[in-house]
């Protein structure tokens, strides 16, 4: 099915299913220990042996030798596969470091060898064992200091955008800003870490793993193996979190393949958690320079964001400008990134990739503009609201209610009893709040599904659609269910497994209105098989309690499976609407936070979301993943910094005690507004993202309200307390 125009009446506006606020129907297995995990899988075969990776040293070179006795000779030891062992490997198509091979080291960390041991313990053990002599190079590790060399990237990347006379209008303006923010380099940081199980039959390799993305890893795995695509299974039916560090095939996989062809028997690998930032992907830093003109009413004449970030040659861009091109009015514009190469481990997407560092940035400068207009930031927001693309205003939003969420937001969270800067006191805190705006693009992917319709009556669902603890198994579920006329405690969903139909995945907040679609696909293809094999009209067919009816005649979907069952398959793919509207997600986020005016520590007080996201498929999962995000706003505001050693290009807090996350005694009640929408022009389902969109904007809420708290602006991420301290005590 292809979804070329609007999405007029369909089964799915019944919202008998659709809609409702469901708990989780893999809620129980998760909460009793039932669910299997990518650690947790054994093979039904021969025991497993256990792997352990063994990573570089040094960040840049070449590896001059290997000396593994000592380990081959250590208890337990099965075999020792080092990079100089299996020479260069193919890289896949998603990988912009190698996983592993050759004698190139492009990174800290970058794995050169596995041991592989009876027991964990013993494969750790000996890992320690093998001495690894480099022929280190001198590295560049410092994004300040490459800035001069960065370059323009790739043009699949829209680098540069441009309207108007940028120059003159910002020459001319009444009111200018001017200012250079910084956001850090940071770790996903995800509860599960990296795993894999992998075992060989003959030419064929299943691998049991953690993975966002089924299809993408297969087809890398296939092509680094050197195999046919077709002998690789990957499953992996629940993941502890992923934040797009489990979106491309990593070491961990590979490395248990390898392992694995090499002894002859199943072997187990996961990356220890001081590995996991340097040898996988990671956010990368942005320093970024904005430019604001105004007229005395508040309209933005000239808007200009600039980005520079770094990454191993060959690498992407962090696309911090792409929401400066959407978000407010303004006539003349320009937009441009800068890549610098770095040989720093590989960065890559992470939740809100682009927009969560851009964000972080531009709506601290807006309110900064605000200020400087003597307007309050709501306002100037709102007076700069469009309905149009502003750089092609031919071309309207489908869908677009920024105005409403700031509005609903401000009156829910009573924004009209803020107080000026650095004017409320509580004892010994300093109270202020903050407001941002939340965008994120709304993006979809192909999406595949078979239904099945067994004899007694259920569905079964096979999509290798994957949950990341986004909800994919529910909201796919009321899909069919709605669909099929049943209850969904007649649907059976099983993901993640590449014997299923491809799927778009888990990622850039397309998982679940993509796969919904194309669980919505297969539905109808499964409704016309029950049509023809029944003799009935198709045009006025109703499904509904169990049964289906046209004109006097209902059967029961039982009866009409049949003894064989009926089955309908089919891929949601996508034409071009999105060359004449733009499809969007906006929101509203509100804090309020207290700052000791004595120790510069601060603490999240109250927070409030409110999404324009089109249809909410379930209010339940959908409000878990903005509150999930908004505590990654907050963590992203004060705390996480993967520290760069410049002399030695590593990571230096590589694990979660060194890497400070928020812990649930940093984040107070959260409160999250779904605004009433449908966009037919984003699928059939009339919904959007939703777990991206939590997270942009939240962190330079957490920064302006710290500002009205304290009267100090920090622009450079994340906000610690001896970034303010210094500035207290005259408060006080």
């Amino acid at each position: 099915m292809k979804f070329e125009k609007p999405a007029t009446n369909n089964p799915i506006d019944q919202l008998k299913v659709v809609g409702k606020p469901i708990h989780r129907i893999d809620g129980q297995l998760k909460t009793t220990g039932r669910a299997t995990y990518a650690y947790e899988w054994n093979d039904s075969g021969s025991a497993h042996l256990y792997g352990y990776p063994v990573g570089s040293a040094v960040a840049k070179g070449h590896i001059a030798s290997i000396d593994s006795s000592s380990a081959r000779s250590a208890p337990g030891v099965v075999d020792i596969i080092t990079a100089l062992d299996v020479g260069e490997l193919q890289k896949g198509e998603y990988n912009t470091a190698k996983l592993f091979g050759g004698a190139e080291i492009q990174h800290y960390h970058q794995a050169v060898a596995i041991v592989v041991a009876e027991t964990f313990e013993q494969a750790r053990a000996a890992a320690a064992l093998v001495r690894v002599e480099y022929a280190p190079e001198q590295g560049r590790f410092d994004l300040r200091a490459e800035m001069a060399n960065a370059q323009t990237p790739d043009p699949s990347t829209e680098p540069e955008s441009s309207a108007g006379d940028f120059d003159a209008a910002f020459v001319a303006a009444h009111s200018a800003l001017d200012a250079e923010y910084t956001t850090p380099d940071q770790s996903h940081s995800m509860m599960e870490p990296h795993a894999s199980l992998a075992s060989w039959d003959g030419e064929q390799v299943t691998v049991w793993t953690s993975s966002q993305m089924i299809d993408w890893w297969r087809s890398d795995l296939a092509t680094t193996l050197g195999v046919d695509k077709e002998n690789v299974r990957v499953v992996s039916p629940y993941i502890g979190g992923g934040f797009g560090g489990k979106l491309f095939l990593r070491a961990d996989a590979l490395l248990a393949a390898l392992a694995a062809k090499s002894v002859g028997r199943p072997v187990k690998v996961t990356l220890p958690r001081p590995m996991i930032p340097n040898n996988t992907t990671h956010r990368p830093a942005t320093i970024q320079r904005i430019r604001i003109g105004a007229q005395p009413d508040g309209k933005i004449t000239a808007i200009a964001h600039e980005s520079w970030s770094g990454d191993l040659p060959g690498g992407q861009p962090e696309l911090a400008v792409s929401q400066t091109r959407l978000l407010y009015a303004g006539e003349n514009r320009m937009t441009a990134m800068k890549l610098a190469a770095l040989d720093l481990p590989e960065g890559n997407s992470m939740r809100a990739p682009g927009e969560a560092p851009g964000m972080m940035a531009l709506e601290i400068a807006i309110d900064e503009m605000a200020e400087k207009l003597g307007m309050d930031p709501i306002e100037f927001r709102i007076k700069n609201d469009t309905q149009v693309d502003p750089e092609n205003p031919e071309r309207p939003f489908s869908y677009r209610d920024l105005v409403g969420c700031l509005n609903l937001g401000a009156e829910k969270f009573g924004w009209d009893k803020r107080s000026g800067v650095a004017e409320r006191r509580e004892g010994n805190w300093l109270v202020g709040m903050g407001v941002a705006a939340a965008f994120r693009n709304n993006l979809v992917m192909p999406s595949g599904a078979k239904v099945k319709l067994n004899r007694d009556g259920r569905v079964t669902v096979e999509t290798d659609m994957t949950d990341i603890g986004t909800g994919s198994y529910t909201v796919i579920a009321q899909t069919a269910a709605e669909m099929m006329g049943v209850s969904i405690d007649q649907i059976d969903v099983q993901l993640g497994d590449s014997r299923f139909p491809v799927s778009a995945g888990s990622g850039g907040q397309f998982g679940a209105n993509s796969s919904t679609s194309g669980v919505y696909a297969a539905c109808v293809k499964l409704r016309e098989a029950v049509a023809i094999e029944l003799g009935f009209n198709s045009a006025d067919i109703v499904f509904e309690n169990g049964e289906v009816r046209s004109g006097n005649r209902t059967v029961s979907l039982a009866e009409a499976a049949g003894d064989e069952g009926l089955i309908g398959e089919d891929t949601m793919e996508w034409g071009d609407l999105t060359k004449t509207h733009q499809q969007s997600t906006f929101g509203a986020h509100f804090v309020e936070v207290g700052v000791d005016m004595a120790t510069g520590e601060t603490r999240i007080r109250r927070m409030l979301a409110v999404c324009a996201a089109g249809r909410i498929l379930n209010p339940i999962t959908a409000r878990s993943q903005v509150i999930g995000a908004m505590t990654m706003g907050v963590g992203g505001a004060l705390s996480e910094e993967l520290a760069v050693d410049t002399r030695h290009g590593f990571f230096v807090n590589h694990d979660l005690a060194g890497y400070e996350v928020p812990v649930h005694a940093d984040i107070p009640h959260q409160d999250v507004i779904f605004m009433d929408e449908t966009d037919p022009y984003s699928s059939p389902m009339k919904a959007k993202g939703i777990g991206e969109l939590g997270l942009c904007g939240v962190s330079a809420a957490i920064a302006n309200a710290v500002y009205n708290a304290t009267g100090i602006r920090v622009r450079n991420y994340p906000i610690t307390l001896d970034k303010l301290i210094g500035r207290l005590p005259e408060l006080a």
